[in-house]
């Protein structure tokens, strides 16, 4: 029970993580149409006692970031025209924020979340 309730905990920090990891919640001015669609986000965890790596796909839609598929996470943050990212991801009591840059089909940027932190690494997959 102990170790289904941590990789649910696991679970959700990295979909946060991930949410965070391709997009941005306080923007600035004007949203980023052009980043619209499904993107894969790779997440690192690079210090801290969280899993290794976690890769979801994340919804871009008229610059507001969404999750894509089923997920126990909360993703608040939006693209800006530039690309510039930030956004908030929660589950549950745990939370983790992130900042980056989506340029054409890519994106690379940083996260934190409690105890851990690293960075994440963004494609588009689609429309």
């Amino acid at each position: 029970m102990a170790k289904i309730q941590k990789n649910l905990r696991n679970f959700a920090l990295g979909a946060s993580i991930l949410g965070l990891a391709v997009l941005g919640a306080a923007a600035p001015a004007g949203s980023a149409p052009g980043y619209d669609g499904i993107w894969s986000v790779v997440i690192v965890t690079e210090k801290g006692a969280c899993d290794r790596a976690y890769r979801y796909p994340i919804r871009i839609r008229n610059g507001a970031m969404l999750a894509e598929g089923s997920s126990p996470a909360t993703i608040n943050g939006k693209v800006a025209s530039n690309g510039q990212v930030t956004v908030t991801v929660s589950a549950g009591s745990k939370s983790a924020t992130g900042s980056g840059r989506l340029s054409g089909t890519a994106g690379s940027g940083s996260w934190t979340g409690g105890e851990c932190s690293g960075t994440w690494e963004a494609e588009r997959r689609g429309a």
